[in-house]
Protein backbone atom coordinates (compact mmCIF):
# COMPACT_ATOMS: atom_id res chain seq x y z
CA UNK A 1 0.00 0.00 0.00
CA UNK A 2 0.97 3.64 -0.79
CA UNK A 3 0.16 6.57 1.26
CA UNK A 4 0.82 9.57 -1.00
CA UNK A 5 0.51 12.82 1.50
CA UNK A 6 0.35 15.17 -1.03
CA UNK A 7 -2.46 13.96 -3.15
CA UNK A 8 -4.58 14.47 0.48
CA UNK A 9 -6.74 17.38 -0.52
CA UNK A 10 -9.08 19.97 1.25
CA UNK A 11 -12.06 17.54 0.88
CA UNK A 12 -10.67 15.01 2.95
CA UNK A 13 -9.84 18.00 6.00
CA UNK A 14 -13.49 17.04 7.60
CA UNK A 15 -14.00 13.29 7.48
CA UNK A 16 -14.31 10.59 10.23
CA UNK A 17 -12.38 8.11 8.15
CA UNK A 18 -9.60 7.17 11.08
CA UNK A 19 -6.89 6.38 8.22
CA UNK A 20 -7.59 10.18 6.64
CA UNK A 21 -7.21 11.37 10.21
CA UNK A 22 -3.79 9.87 10.95
CA UNK A 23 -2.76 10.64 7.53
CA UNK A 24 -3.96 14.72 7.86
CA UNK A 25 -1.56 14.05 11.15
CA UNK A 26 1.48 13.07 9.49
CA UNK A 27 1.09 15.80 7.21
CA UNK A 28 -0.48 18.47 9.58
CA UNK A 29 1.39 22.04 8.72
CA UNK A 30 0.29 24.00 11.81
CA UNK A 31 0.02 23.86 15.64
CA UNK A 32 -3.59 24.61 15.44
CA UNK A 33 -4.55 21.72 12.97
CA UNK A 34 -2.81 19.02 14.92
CA UNK A 35 -4.78 20.14 18.10
CA UNK A 36 -8.06 19.71 16.07
CA UNK A 37 -7.22 16.42 15.08
CA UNK A 38 -5.99 15.75 18.88
CA UNK A 39 -9.65 17.08 19.72
CA UNK A 40 -11.43 14.30 17.48
CA UNK A 41 -9.43 11.27 17.83
CA UNK A 42 -8.03 10.00 21.60
CA UNK A 43 -5.42 7.73 19.73
CA UNK A 44 -3.80 10.96 18.18
CA UNK A 45 -4.20 12.86 21.49
CA UNK A 46 -1.79 10.54 22.74
CA UNK A 47 0.48 11.06 19.49
CA UNK A 48 0.41 14.39 19.58
CA UNK A 49 1.07 14.45 23.54
CA UNK A 50 4.49 12.18 23.18
CA UNK A 51 5.25 13.87 20.19
CA UNK A 52 5.33 17.29 22.46
CA UNK A 53 7.22 15.67 24.98
CA UNK A 54 10.06 14.44 22.58
CA UNK A 55 10.27 17.93 21.05
CA UNK A 56 11.23 19.10 24.66
CA UNK A 57 15.21 19.30 25.31
CA UNK A 58 17.34 16.12 25.45
CA UNK A 59 17.36 15.39 29.44
CA UNK A 60 13.63 15.23 29.28
CA UNK A 61 13.71 12.38 25.83
CA UNK A 62 16.43 10.46 27.85
CA UNK A 63 13.87 10.46 31.10
CA UNK A 64 11.49 9.54 28.72
CA UNK A 65 13.42 6.54 27.38
CA UNK A 66 14.24 5.31 30.63
CA UNK A 67 10.89 5.45 31.93
CA UNK A 68 10.13 3.61 28.69
CA UNK A 69 12.30 1.03 29.42
CA UNK A 70 11.78 0.42 33.54
CA UNK A 71 8.11 -0.26 32.41
CA UNK A 72 8.76 -2.83 29.33
CA UNK A 73 11.14 -4.68 32.26
CA UNK A 74 8.71 -4.34 34.68
CA UNK A 75 6.22 -6.19 32.42
CA UNK A 76 8.50 -8.81 31.02
CA UNK A 77 9.48 -9.29 34.54
CA UNK A 78 5.58 -10.02 35.50
CA UNK A 79 5.06 -12.12 32.58
CA UNK A 80 8.66 -14.24 33.29
CA UNK A 81 7.05 -15.11 36.76
CA UNK A 82 3.57 -15.66 35.41
CA UNK A 83 4.77 -18.08 32.92
CA UNK A 84 6.93 -19.82 36.04
CA UNK A 85 4.26 -19.79 37.73
CA UNK A 86 1.99 -22.12 35.12
CA UNK A 87 5.37 -24.32 34.49
CA UNK A 88 5.18 -24.97 38.43
CA UNK A 89 1.17 -25.42 38.47
CA UNK A 90 2.22 -28.11 35.24
CA UNK A 91 4.48 -30.13 37.59
CA UNK A 92 1.93 -30.20 40.44
CA UNK A 93 -0.72 -31.40 38.04
CA UNK A 94 1.93 -33.64 36.35
CA UNK A 95 2.85 -35.38 40.14
CA UNK A 96 -0.88 -35.98 40.91
CA UNK A 97 -1.47 -37.49 37.98
CA UNK A 98 1.45 -39.93 38.42
CA UNK A 99 0.17 -40.89 41.59
CA UNK A 100 -3.25 -41.73 39.43
CA UNK A 101 -0.73 -43.72 37.73
CA UNK A 102 -1.28 -42.27 34.42
CA UNK A 103 1.73 -43.07 31.90
CA UNK A 104 4.23 -40.64 31.30
CA UNK A 105 2.87 -39.85 27.67
CA UNK A 106 -0.10 -39.23 28.96
CA UNK A 107 0.69 -37.06 32.06
CA UNK A 108 3.02 -34.95 28.99
CA UNK A 109 -0.33 -34.43 26.87
CA UNK A 110 -2.35 -33.17 29.71
CA UNK A 111 0.36 -31.24 30.82
CA UNK A 112 2.48 -30.03 27.75
CA UNK A 113 5.86 -30.91 29.85
CA UNK A 114 8.19 -32.33 27.84
CA UNK A 115 8.66 -36.69 29.13
CA UNK A 116 11.83 -36.36 30.41
CA UNK A 117 10.89 -33.42 32.88
CA UNK A 118 7.52 -36.07 33.65
CA UNK A 119 10.12 -38.94 34.11
CA UNK A 120 12.61 -36.87 36.48
CA UNK A 121 9.36 -36.40 38.59
CA UNK A 122 8.22 -39.58 38.30
CA UNK A 123 11.73 -41.20 39.53
CA UNK A 124 11.21 -38.62 42.63
CA UNK A 125 7.73 -39.72 43.86
CA UNK A 126 9.40 -43.17 43.78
Amino acid sequence: HFLELPKLGAEHQETSDLLVKWLLFLKAESETKLEELAMSEPTIRKAVNVLEFLNQDKEARKLYEMREMALKDELNMIEGAKAEGERQKAKEVAKNLLAMDMTVEMVAKATGLPTEEIEKLKQQLH
